[in-house]
């Protein structure tokens, strides 16, 4: 944990004095790991709480009930729950369950309406009336914690403390994972989730007390648990991509043993549908990490809009649904490989 900074983002909520001194922070942590916990963050430890208990709830339900909301019902609005082995990264099942949400559209926005991926209601039990609620307060207060780290990022980065929300998350594309991690079965070289990079902006992470997240250092693979009032944040491939490499997307992974389930909260503060992730300038020479990522592959390559790059992406996790929902088919896959977007 000594190789993952805690920090105070609390000026930058505020917008009281110390905004230059917490961006430097920031600014060092992306340059030397691309892992952060953020403490100061104004989100109440009751709602943390509330969640958690509603989350095992659903999970202990029979698989008949959870199914009332299979995210095969969602169609392209890509939300709904998934059993243990139902999403993939780079090609291998995960092991863990879990449930998709994202902003909540009405049907009658022009968005859903036109049949946009990723954009339409979520699916929520109607077993479990008070998840609604809930769910939908933590986007909201998530969103506030990673405009504000956004904002910390850009003052860093030369750019001002306004930029990305000028520039790309205006109207970001907020999508929300709750997962259940059972113990995996042995004590091999077997994973819950594999080794990965996010692909997105930013992720904003709660966790439980059981641990098991790894964060690739350059001093090798080191523990990232959880840490007393605090969200970690990591960057994705988009902010690499954005940066000319300049930030990286850090390599990570997770591994559940012992005993009772493991859940995590991922949330991801992503560009909006219809922006186009330009590389800055912020060095002489771009690099284009082809040769050093965990993947071989470049995020430096045009990709049209970032609507275009995250369905072919969430596609690939879902294969099976990504053929049987309309629409997805005829978009572009801009990129060839997967990076998942979600596994802490």
């Amino acid at each position: 944990m000594a190789d993952v900074p805690v920090i105070d983002i609390a000026p930058l909520l505020s917008g009281s004095p110390g905004c230059t001194e917490v961006a430097d922070r920031l600014h060092g942590a992306c340059r030397d790991v691309g892992f952060f916990y953020v403490v100061g963050h104004g989100v109440d430890p009751g709602l943390f709480e509330r969640l958690d208990s509603l989350a095992r709830r659903f999970f202990a339900c029979p698989t008949a009930d959870k199914e009332r909301i299979a995210m095969s019902r969602g169609g392209t609005a890509w939300r709904g729950w998934f059993p243990v082995g139902g999403e993939l990264t780079s090609g291998v099942p995960d092991h863990k369950e879990g449930m998709y949400f994202g902003s909540e559209l009405p049907r009658a926005d022009r968005r859903v309406r036109r049949g946009l991926p990723l954009h339409g209601p979520n699916l929520f039990p109607a077993f479990l009336p008070e998840m609604r609620p809930a769910v939908l307060e933590y986007m909201e207060r998530l969103t506030a914690v990673g405009q504000a780290v956004l904002r910390g990022l850009g003052i860093g980065l030369g750019l001002g403390p306004e930029w990305f929300v000028q520039h790309l998350t205006a109207d970001p594309l907020v999508l929300f994972r709750i997962f259940r991690y059972p113990p995996l079965p042995g004590r091999g070289e077997e994973w819950s989730v594999g080794e990965h990079t996010d692909y997105g902006l930013l992720t904003v992470l709660w966790q439980d007390e059981k641990g098991g997240l790894e964060v690739r250092t350059r001093d090798g693979w080191v523990d990232a648990p959880p840490v007393s009032s605090s969200l970690l944040c990591n960057l994705g491939d988009m902010m690499e991509r954005l940066t000319r490499g300049f930030y990286r997307s850090t390599l990570h992974r997770v591994q559940h043993h012992g005993t009772g389930d493991r859940l995590s909260f991922p949330f991801f503060l992503d560009p909006s549908w219809e922006a186009r992730i330009e590389p800055l300038s912020l060095r002489s020479q771009a690099d284009d990490g082809a040769g050093s990522r965990w993947d071989g592959e470049s995020v430096h390559r045009a990709i049209g809009t970032y609507g275009d790059y995250i369905v072919a992406k969430v596609a690939r996790v879902f294969p099976d649904l990504a053929q049987s929902a309309a629409g997805l088919t005829r978009v572009r896959d801009a990129s060839p490989t997967l990076p998942s977007h979600d596994e802490s």
